[in-house]
C-alpha cells in the first residue's frame, strides 16, 4: 500500500487580483512505505511547495493527496495538525533547537503536544537519542554540541513520535561536507530499519544518497 499518493496536484498563488503564479503543475507522485526518496531541484523549482503539501503545512489548489489511505482534502485544520504531529517528523536545515534546553528535553518536546506523560516522554527521548548515537549527550545544551550533533538531536526529535515519514528539508545545508556525509549515512541506517524518508535538496550529489530521485523544474516533474 502506498504511503503518499499525489494525483494531479496543482498549487496556485494569487499575488493580487490580476496576477497569479503556479508553483506546482499536475504533480503525480507515489511513495511506498519504507522508501528513501529525494525531491531535488533548483531554487524556485517548487520543491519547498511540494514539501509543504506532503508535510500537511499547506494544501494544494487542486488535485488529490492520500496519506496512508486517508484523503487529507476532507480534513479540517485541527485534524490536519493532529495528523501532522502523529505521521510526520520534520528535520530542518537550521536544527530549530531551544537554546537553553537540554538535548533530552528538546527531543521530548513533540510528546508534550501529544499528551504523553513525563516519565514516558523522557524514556522515549532517551531511546531516540541513543538511536542517533547521542546516548552520552542527554543533558547537553545545544551550544555544547557540534553542528552535526545538533542535527542528530533534531533527527531524534523527529523520530520520538514514531512517525510514518521523516521529512528532511536540506538537512546538511548548515554542515561541512564530512559532517553532512555522516548525517546522510544516519538516514540510510534509519531507512534500513524501515523508516520512510523524504529528503528535500537542491544538490544532486546529496540526492544520490536516496534510493530514488524525483526531479522538479519550473513546478513540474522533469
Amino acid at each position: 500500500m502506498s504511503l503518499v499518493k499525489l494525483e494531479h496536484i496543482n498549487k496556485l498563488y494569487f499575488l493580487d487580483s490580476d496576477l497569479s503564479f503556479q508553483a506546482l503543475k499536475d504533480i503525480n507522485v507515489v511513495i511506498q512505505k519504507g522508501e528513501f526518496v529525494a525531491i531535488v531541484g533548483p531554487s524556485g523549482s517548487g520543491k519547498s511547495t511540494l514539501m509543504n503539501i506532503i508535510g500537511l503545512l499547506d494544501q494544494p489548489s487542486s488535485g488529490e493527496y492520500i496519506l496512508d489511505g486517508l484523503d487529507i482534502s476532507k480534513l479540517k485544520e485541527n485534524k490536519l495538525a493532529q495528523l501532522r504531529n502523529k505521521k510526520i517528523g520534520f528535520i530542518f536545515q537550521s536544527f530549530n533547537l531551544l537554546k537553553r534546553t537540554k538535548a533530552i528535553d528538546n527531543v521530548a518536546l513533540p510528546l508534550i503536544y501529544a499528551g504523553v506523560g513525563q516519565s514516558e516522554r523522557l524514556a522515549r527521548a532517551k531511546k531516540a537519542l541513543e538511536e542517533v548515537g547521542l546516548a552520552d549527550k542527554l543533558n547537553s545544551l545545544p551550544n555544547q554540541l557540534s553542528g552535526g550533533q545538533q542535527q542528530r538531536v533534531a533527527i531524534a526529535r523527529a523520530l520520538v513520535t514514531n512517525p510514518e515519514i521523516l521529512l528532511a528539508d536540506e538537512p546538511t545545508g548548515n554542515l561541512d561536507s564530512k559532517t553532512g556525509e555522516e548525517i546522510l549515512k544516519l538516514f540510510k541506517t534509519l531507512n534500513k530499519t524501515g523508516r520512510t524518508i523524504i529528503l528535500i535538496t537542491h544538490d544532486h550529489h546529496i540526492a544520490d544518497n536516496a534510493k530514488r530521485k524525483i526531479t522538479l523544474k519550473d513546478g513540474e516533474i522533469s
